[in-house]
């Protein structure tokens, strides 16, 4: 019997909000580029509103996002990602500690979009920032709380006051767009597209050549993110942004 080489890829595994129908298929995307060198994979937990309210806040303990991360852990990946970004209005030690336990619990080193984030914007130097979210602006304006205590003035934002996750990814594209160009008007450093279920990603390229502005999208953050922390190079991806450049050529 002919014996074939098993096959070696990284792989990533990606915890993801119940209702969220956006992230999987931009993530499968982007790193479908790199072939069988690599792979994206996805754990589920219950997320279907985002706001301040107890029930809310409840959907983000650490108990069912553990037991995503060890279903996750049976697929043997090399890096687990909470790819959401409830840290951006809980504060990032919220994600440090999560990230902690999913090391502690599964063996694997665990990130997310948040840190992700942080790590771009401390990377970068960045001091002014665009913010476009679909949320409640009860939420919004925690978010820009938090960037101001981190030394980031959002210049101008744009939300659409929804709260329902689901709901996020049924805004079009061309709606997101107007909400980018309105934000750049202000002349920030860059532009946050804040939640991962969001259709920001596909025209960040466009719009980057459009107004001179990098636009960093919240699923691709987390994926270029990802991928250098495997020791793949996200410059090799070239569709979906700038910030893949920027993550390969962060020190």
């Amino acid at each position: 019997m002919t014996a074939f080489p098993r096959q070696s890829g990284k792989r990533v595994g990606m915890l993801t909000p119940s209702s969220n129908t956006v992230l999987e298929p931009y993530t499968s995307a982007m790193f479908a580029l790199f072939g069988d060198e690599a792979s994206a994979h996805f754990g589920r937990f219950r997320v279907v509103e985002i706001s301040m309210s107890d029930n809310s806040q409840s959907q983000f303990t650490d108990a069912p996002i553990l037991e995503a991360a060890r279903s996750l852990a049976d697929a043997k990946v090399d890096l687990i990602a909470w790819n959401g970004t409830s840290a951006s209005w809980l504060g990032l030690q919220k994600d440090r500690a999560l990230c902690a336990m999913i090391e502690a619990e599964t063996g694997i080193r665990a990130t997310s979009t948040s840190l992700a984030y942080d790590k771009l914007f401390r990377g970068i130097g960045l001091k002014t920032l665009g913010l476009v979210t679909p949320y409640l602006s009860e939420v919004q304006e925690l978010i820009i709380a938090q960037y101001a205590s981190l030394g980031i003035t959002v210049t101008a934002d744009a939300r659409l006051e929804e709260k329902v996750n689901h709901a996020f990814a049924t805004y079009s594209v061309d709606q997101i767009t107007q909400m980018i160009r309105d934000v750049t008007q202000s002349k920030p450093e860059a532009i946050s597209i804040v939640c991962t279920n969001f259709r920001g990603a596909p025209q960040a390229a466009a719009l980057e050549r459009e107004t001179g502005i990098p636009i960093f999208d919240s699923v691709s953050v987390t994926a270029a993110h990802c991928m250098r922390e495997m020791g793949l190079d996200p410059a090799r991806v070239t569709d979906w942004g700038s910030v893949f450049q920027t993550f390969s050529d962060l020190p």
